[in-house]
């Protein structure tokens, strides 16, 4: 994994004089401490205040941050969450001569690390002049899926990570090699298969509790990499609870004390990359005849591949050209193409889309680490707000 990708985290070598005990030396000290200790204070009670946790996203595009305050009612919505402030000089996002950055609540779930009555919050960063922070597409996003609103356009993102211990290597790897070749691992059941499932599981009734629209699972290709799904949400909702989910797999990977990466390519070499596919319907494709409708946007996507590409990565496509090369069941980054039940193609038709005539499309050309927001109001602008064009920008090939 390129040093450059490490840069949001901060690995400890494992200390020479211990006894390693299933790879748990490349795990935090802090995930090592007493957790009945820590129980015995979570569960004093509270009186009438409720503890609100504020998530944002930070100046790299990728990372999130969070802190909490009190409140002396339960909001019941995100409007009864007051607006607050950070400095931004420290989260990469302003300078220190003007570093005050203002939180504005936009979306609220319920805390499963404290419980009822606390609350998560997901906010928008807005600048000294109350303008959007450069990294705030949500602002925009949201302008787009107002406008398409009447489409009803629903998402589903399937998003891939890869589990990591605090030295940098792959959980459960071999200490000195590679584990075996890809192929039990999709999926895979039993303790040479699957690595991490405890986090995975626990990181699925976090959701469930918090209120994000997870609606699956599963071990990915190679090993100590799982993907979850989230969706369908409607509009705006799909990157607000994708993340919330991405805010709570960084918790609780870091109460296991080791990280979850969302790098595109985490190991070189013949290893599958992480994507985050995202599954696009809108009412009329959802209906009878669907399908033609599902051609159309297809087609329309077809005349905006490298802006899509652009949107597809926090750093404009550079991180999807480790990914998507034409193998590990990725298409090539610098042609589009679409197919019927092919994965190796920009755009998936699922089968059973083609032979009912109508539902969803796929589009496998989205980063681990993209912005939802970025992703989906890309989507919606090239297929409910652009025109047909005449030619496309790369070359099309749609096979049924």
């Amino acid at each position: 994994m390129e040093e450059s990708r490490r840069s949001c985290y901060t690995f400890l070598e494992p200390p020479k004089n211990r006894l390693e005990k299933v790879n748990m030396a490349s795990a935090s000290l802090s995930s090592q401490l007493n957790k009945a200790v820590r129980q015995q204070y979570m569960s004093l009670p509270q009186g009438n205040t409720c503890m609100v946790t504020y998530v944002w996203i930070d100046g790299t595009g990728e990372g999130l941050r969070s802190k909490t305050r009190t409140l002396y009612e339960e909001p019941k919505t995100p409007a009864d969450v007051p607006e607050w402030n950070f400095d931004g000089s420290s989260t990469f996002q302003a300078e220190g001569s003007n570093s005050d950055m203002y939180l504005i609540p936009v979306s609220m779930f319920r805390d499963p690390f404290s419980l009822d009555p606390n609350k998560l919050v997901l906010c928008e960063v807005l600048k000294y002049n109350r303008l959007p922070a450069e990294n705030n597409h949500r602002n925009s996003c949201k302008k787009v899926m107002d406008k398409v609103a009447d489409s009803h356009i629903w998402f589903g993102m399937e998003q891939e990570y890869t589990l990591f211990g605090m030295d940098g290597h792959p959980f459960s790897w071999p200490r000195n090699g590679y584990p075996a070749p890809q192929g039990p691992y999709y999926c895979g059941v039993g303790a040479n298969n699957a690595f991490g499932r405890d986090i995975v599981e626990c990181h699925y009734k976090a959701c469930l509790y918090a209120g994000v629209k997870i609606c699956g699972t599963n071990a990915e290709v190679m090993p100590s990499q799982w993907e979850f799904q989230v969706g369908p949400c409607e509009g705006i909702d799909m990157a607000d609870h994708l993340w919330i989910a991405r805010y709570l797999l960084h918790r609780v990977c870091e109460d296991f004390g080791i990280v979850a990466s969302l790098d595109p390519k985490p190991m070189e070499g013949n290893w599958n990359g992480a994507g985050c596919h995202t599954n696009v319907s809108t009412l009329q494709m959802r209906e009878e005849n669907g399908l033609k409708y599902i051609e159309q946007a297809i087609e329309k996507l077809s005349t905006k591949h490298s802006e899509h590409i652009r949107a597809y990565d926090p750093h404009e496509g550079n991180d999807n050209k480790r990914r998507l090369t034409g193998r590990h069941e990725t298409s090539s980054i610098e042609d589009f193409s679409a197919g019927v039940a092919n994965r190796g193609s920009s755009i998936r038709i699922p089968r059973q889309v083609a032979q009912e005539m109508k539902g969803y499309f796929e589009d496998r050309r989205p980063s681990a680490n993209c912005d939802p927001y970025c992703v989906t109001m890309a989507i919606a602008k090239t297929c409910l707000l652009s025109s047909e064009g005449k030619t496309t920008d790369s070359n099309t090939v749609i096979m049924h």
